[in-house]
């Protein structure tokens, strides 16, 4: 489990391709201070499984369902990524409940620049459009954010200096593919309610 609130902007060391997976390895010095084989650190928002720590890296496989899944299919040696552990028992939930199961991915469209702030524009798959609503959560390459609006296939957030500063999303470009997990309670929900929904259907 974990929060969203990433902790260290790291970059890949190197990739390799296996049947049916990839091999990466990732300089972090943050998250591979305390880390051993077997613990869970999120990539780009996606949980991935520690297999070996050496020299600040670490080494992960991405299994084919995540590759299919995620934009990790690109990560090429040299890009920058999110990091953030596995969240704590008995710390401040700083973002929101994120597993770190990406629901798909979606394509930075736009970004608008203020002041002090960006609002960046991003496409929402239709399959993925019912769980996200204005001023819920949703997670963006493994940062928890805000929705500001939703509209017919994109949704908006806001990007506050330290955001653009500390992720990879101060980099994002339109056309970038971005990784998205919409609120797992959101999908409880529908998933506890839809029958009961269809029996009402029926009774009337």
């Amino acid at each position: 489990m974990f929060t969203g609130i990433v902790e260290e902007l790291g970059h890949v060391v190197a990739t390799e391709d296996l049947p049916d997976a990839a091999r990466i390895r990732i300089s972090g010095p943050i998250v591979t201070s305390d880390a051993k084989h077997g613990d869970s650190i999120a990539v780009n928002g996606v949980c991935l499984t520690v297999v070996e720590v050496e020299n600040n890296t670490f080494t992960a496989d991405v299994m084919r369902e995540t590759l299919v899944r995620s934009s990790l299919a690109k990560v090429a040696e040299g890009d920058r990524v999110n990091l953030e552990r596995a969240a704590a028992v008995g710390q401040r939930l700083g973002g929101h409940i994120v597993q770190g199961h990406v629901d798909g991915t979606g394509t930075v469209l736009a970004r608008e620049k203020a002041e002090h702030w960006e609002i960046v524009h991003i496409g929402l798959p239709p399959k993925l459009a019912r769980y996200v609503v204005e001023k819920g959560s949703i997670t963006v390459d493994g940062v928890s954010l805000t929705v500001v609006t939703v509209s017919e296939g994109e949704f908006t957030v806001s990007l506050i200096p330290t955001t653009l500063e500390l992720t990879t999303l101060g980099h994002r470009l339109p056309g970038d593919v971005v990784n998205l997990e919409v609120d797992v309670l959101a999908k409880y929900v529908e998933r506890l309610a839809t029958p009961h929904l269809r029996d009402d259907k029926e009774a009337q």
